[in-house]
């Protein structure tokens, strides 16, 4: 494959929301830390709607994702990209791979492998039951990578990070059931067709990774950094999402979430930024320029002392402060 140009050789980061729901308060951790990690690089900072999985995306979601980005005063560079708009890119590299043999269609069903062994991200492992062919009279419900052998990396914050691919995670589906790219092939394209080098994420991808460093080895794409953030859990320990139905940050009033996601990652706004007056007189409608200036204090204490060494080194925290 040959990648498509980057925009520049500027330092680029990115912040890529699934828009299944509003943005809650674990999203807005990541946003903040790809946010100021780019910033402190000099570097760019893109925006890009994870959206490759439709039946569950909404593109209501993402321009509410959007509106409340602003409201909270970030500014990414460029437009937004929608990976549901992407087909025909994921296609032409996709055939590429099939057309060397690293991909094989698949006929299982997902309750056939639901008695396979749980991998390290807790999904069956796949056990290899059509590497060598499709069984007689099964049809290719979907294809998948073959993977081999060990595959590590250092994660700027996690430490090393190994896996064994086919015991750990197993051969994973690029081109699903349902005709749509699955997220492994499609995150590996877009990272490298938008020219990022350090991705800044949440830790519940970290196994993910080894994956796409191995994809990116099969194209001969260039492989980022990578930082995974600690993931927001409440008191029972579980993960801030939408799927735990996570309150949404509250975009008429930005400040109290921002000051609790700077403090969650490590860094240590001084109180009297906690400004009373970020809240907009009237609070009918979300309005991004109120909130802006409100929080512009803020901002300015945020890019000039951002500090990725100060981010706890942990899978996860428990959110401490209310938001």
């Amino acid at each position: 494959m040959t990648p498509s140009s980057p925009p520049s050789r500027q330092p680029c980061g990115r912040f890529a929301p699934s828009p299944t729901g509003p943005l809650h308060f674990g999203s807005l951790v990541a946003a903040l830390g790809s946010f100021l990690e780019a910033r402190s690089r000099g570097g760019r900072w893109l925006v890009r709607m994870e959206d490759v999985d439709q039946p569950r995306c909404r593109p209501e979601h993402a321009s509410a994702i959007l509106v409340t980005l602003e409201a909270f005063g970030f500014e990414w560079d460029g437009t937004v990209m929608y990976q549901s708009t992407r087909d025909e890119h994921y296609r032409a590299v996709f055939e590429q791979l099939r057309a060397t043999g690293v991909v094989y269609p698949c006929g299982c069903t997902r309750s056939e492998l639901a008695g396979a062994p749980a991998g390290v991200d807790g999904a069956p492992v796949y056990p290899g039951t059509c590497r060598t062919g499709l069984a007689p009279g099964r049809a290719a419900r979907a294809w998948r990578l073959r993977l081999e052998g060990d595959t590590g990396f250092d994660d700027i914050l996690q430490g090393r990070q190994q896996q064994n691919l086919p015991r750990d995670v197993g051969d994973c589906v690029l081109l699903r059931a349902d005709g749509l790219f699955a997220y492994q092939l499609a995150v590996v394209i877009d990272d490298a067709d938008q020219g990022i080098d350090h991705v800044v994420r949440g830790a519940d991808l970290i196994h993910s990774t080894p994956r796409q460093i191995y994809l990116q080895g099969l194209l001969g794409l260039p492989t980022p950094a990578y930082a995974h953030l600690p993931v927001a859990v409440d008191a029972a320990g579980e993960k801030l999402s939408k799927q735990t139905r996570a309150a949404p940050v509250d975009a008429r009033n930005p400040m109290p979430a921002l000051f609790a996601a700077a403090r969650f990652l490590g860094q240590n706004p001084p109180d009297e930024l906690r400004r009373p007056d970020c809240r907009p007189a009237s609070r009918e409608a979300v309005r991004p320029e109120a909130a802006r200036r409100g929080c512009a204090d803020f901002w300015a204490w945020a890019r000039a002392h951002w500090n990725l060494n100060q981010v706890p080194r942990h899978p996860s925290q428990p959110v401490q402060e209310i938001v």
